[in-house]
């Protein structure tokens, strides 16, 4: 899956937890995220909307990026646990200080389970556009 592909998989599916995401897709869309964030922080830096100081603070456009990727963002966690065969109620382990966000990270590494789960068919099985034959 290309990265503008997982993308706009990831915003087509805006709030839908329902289904499953392929490691691809969440990485993708997390890496987004992150450059997102880097950009609206310097944004911030640089019009002067920061909002207190220090190295932690943020600002008025890192605030409506960070809103307006809430949503997409839980809803491909959850998708990419339901890949591999888990509850989205398993994010609530990252509230755990430190051990809750190593495990989420190894579930978001591990492979998902193959073929057909509780949450839907697997989305590598899905079926996209077949190449000319050279035949």
């Amino acid at each position: 899956m290309s990265p503008v592909d997982a993308i706009k998989s990831v915003f087509s599916q805006y709030a839908g937890f329902a289904g499953r995401a392929r490691r691809s897709e969440y990485w993708w869309f997390f890496l987004f995220t992150l450059i997102l964030s880097f950009i609206a922080g310097i944004l911030d830096g640089a019009l002067g909307t920061s909002i207190g100081s220090g190295p932690s603070s943020t600002g008025v456009v890192g605030l409506v990026v960070g809103l307006a990727l809430l949503l997409p963002g839980l809803a491909v966690a959850v998708r990419r646990l339901h890949d591999t065969d888990r509850s989205g109620w398993w994010l609530l382990i990252g509230l755990v200080p430190l051990v809750g966000g190593i495990v989420l990270l190894v579930f978001f590494v591990m492979g998902g389970t193959r073929g057909s789960n509780r949450y839907g068919a697997d989305p590598k099985d899905a079926p996209q556009a077949a190449a000319p034959s050279m035949a």
